[in-house]
């Protein structure tokens, strides 16, 4: 038997991935409720806590906030691209549907991912041409590459949770357990204002948010970082992406 493998079945493999985060990107894109807070709230946030309250002369203040609402604006990017969208083709579906269609199983997950990922750079670099032209903060050509790094990368854990969530949700209960987890998360962790402003308690319990660990990684890229060690905040943000991606998987195919 011939085993030899055809190269064009790998072209044409990432041809449907492709197509697949096209037509999921134009999907979003005609979505305001989402495109709009994704967007633009971590500018908006930044603009008013970093450069407004903070003050221009604040570089200080315009770093960390920089870092933070990065993996604030990643969180967003995957939890709500995830959640939300995937409840309802669940509700509708989807998936029964795309078991008849001459498609990879997994092109809808990988589209997904590319789009929060896509978003989550966008974010970033509204993030960095306000730092730097109205917020005075200067970093090194590979501090900038390394953050944005990590922010787009950053986005996949939060992507498992959405995953687990919108496995779990129905579509209208969806949002509000996103909004449920995003905000008291994005807070607990430090993400608006640093932990050392507010009572102790906190601080102690921020490591066991997700969030907090991303944050402490970026922190790390602006010279802020904590005193934990860097390979303790990827295995807790690898325990956390794998948990959340097993779980979600099983459901979703015991759901089809």
């Amino acid at each position: 038997m011939d085993r030899t493998i055809d190269p064009g079945a790998h072209v044409s493999l990432w041809r449907c991935y492709l197509l697949d985060t096209r037509c999921e990107l134009l999907r979003l894109l005609r979505e305001p409720m989402y495109i709009i807070p994704t967007l633009l709230f971590p500018a908006l946030f930044y603009v008013m806590f970093g450069l407004l309250l903070g003050g221009r002369g604040s570089s200080e203040a315009a770093r960390y906030l920089l870092a933070t609402y990065g993996v604030f604006g990643a969180m967003g990017a995957g939890l709500f691209g995830f959640a939300v969208t995937l409840s309802i083709d669940r509700e509708r579906g989807f998936f029964a549907l795309r078991r008849a269609l001459p498609a990879p199983p997994s092109a809808w997950l990988v589209s997904r991912l590319l789009i929060a990922m896509l978003f989550a750079l966008a974010i970033v670099l509204e993030l960095a041409t306000l730092a730097t032209v109205f917020g005075g903060v200067s970093l090194a050509s590979g501090q900038w590459a390394l953050l944005w790094t990590i922010t787009v990368l950053g986005a996949l854990p939060f992507c498992a949770i959405g995953l687990l969530l919108g496995s779990i949700a129905s579509a209208n209960a969806a949002p509000a357990w996103v909004n449920l987890l995003f905000l008291p998360m994005a807070f607990l962790s430090g993400l608006w204002l640093p932990l050392s402003m507010l009572p102790g308690i906190f601080a102690k319990l921020a490591p066991l948010w997700p969030a907090w660990h991303l944050a402490q990684i970026a922190l790390g890229v602006t010279g802020q970082a904590g005193a934990t060690p860097l390979w303790l905040h990827l295995l807790v943000l690898c325990v956390v992406t794998v948990a959340c991606c097993v779980l979600a998987l099983r459901r979703l195919a015991r759901a089809v």
